[in-house]
């Protein structure tokens, strides 16, 4: 699909940026801007344009023509414009289709280091590298929900697994927790998790696993119980996590690692399986957990079929001692 035609397509994105935030700024949370990655808007299916402060980033799931690049640097130059008159626009294009990510500086110019807020936290984030930018957007509503969870609560001890850059244990530190202690096989990513503990003046209260998880189990059973277990698993990781056959394990592990009365938060993002490939197997795996509430995603990232959208659900553990 080229020229005039690509371009009609992706009208509802043209719509959106020229509909944007009328007060954007480098003091502005971190945010997607358009989710055609919903269904939602037809033709646009394969694009997503999300906002890290100074930098727009721009996501396609299929090559675009260069007239369809320009015509996206038309409406973000005329609306920034008019937003912030006199600044430069900062934005980059990433096209991921098979192989490696292609990803260009289109306009402007990426701070280094790159730092975005988020509800009052900082974090740093790596737009021009990579598939995953720091900090996943979606889980915007998981992250207020850990907050308000653990501020309503004293000396919560929570265990953040697959913990990427620790986003959920800044989150949970600021939020007054006790103890964090986040485990990921990917040394680079608990680098910047402790980077980020840093930039949110968060010195004490939280620890580090750089390590497979399901070789970890002793380590992670001697820090137990736990009031909180955040369960944030990539959907498909060759050699390291598989959804489908590995999710069980670790639901297997919840009831021994949780107080009493304490609560599990299982994310999932895999739009082929839904809602009841979670609760099917916590029920027959982990009875005694009580399933409580599916937290509600952004409303930005509403999708045509909420079993397709990201699943991040809620179980509590018995109040009796096991």
């Amino acid at each position: 699909m080229k020229g005039a035609e690509e371009r009609f397509t992706m009208q509802a994105l043209i719509n959106t940026i020229a509909g944007m935030d009328p007060t954007p700024n480098d003091r502005t949370d971190a945010q997607r801007i358009f989710h055609g990655r919903g269904g939602l808007h037809p033709g646009c299916e394969h694009l997503a344009l999300d906002f890290y402060p100074p930098v727009f980033v721009l996501t396609s799931f299929q090559p675009l023509a260069d007239d369809a690049l320009a015509a996206v640097q038309s409406a973000l130059a005329e609306r920034w414009q008019q937003l912030m008159p006199g600044q430069q626009l900062n934005w980059v294009y990433q096209c991921r289709t098979e192989g490696p990510a292609e990803t260009r500086l289109m306009s402007g110019a990426v701070p280094e280091p790159h730092e975005v807020i988020e509800r009052g936290a900082r974090y740093r984030v790596h737009v021009l590298k990579g598939q995953n930018h720091g900090l996943f957007l979606d889980m915007a509503a998981g992250r207020q929900w850990v907050g308000t969870h653990v501020a309503s609560k004293t000396d919560q001890r929570v265990l953040n697994l697959f913990a990427y850059t620790c986003a959920f244990s800044v989150v949970a530190l600021r939020a007054g927790a006790r103890h964090v202690l986040n485990v990921d096989m990917s040394h680079g990513a608990i680098g910047i998790g402790q980077q980020n503990h840093q930039l949110n003046g968060l010195t004490t209260g939280a620890s580090f696993l750089p390590h497979d998880i399901f070789s970890t189990w002793g380590k992670i059973t001697r820090a137990s119980p736990y009031d909180l277990i955040i369960v944030d698993p990539p959907s498909y990781q060759k050699g390291s996590f598989v959804a489908t056959k590995d999710y069980a394990r670790l639901m297997r592990r919840l009831p021994e690692l949780l107080m009493p009365g304490g609560y599990a938060l299982l994310c999932l993002n895999a739009p082929e399986l839904g809602v009841e490939f979670l609760q099917t197997q916590m029920q027959e795996i982990a009875p005694s957990m009580r399933f409580v509430e599916r937290i509600a995603n952004p409303a930005v990232f509403a999708d045509v079929s909420e079993d397709r959208s990201l699943k991040v659900l809620l179980y509590q553990a018995s109040m009796e001692v096991s």
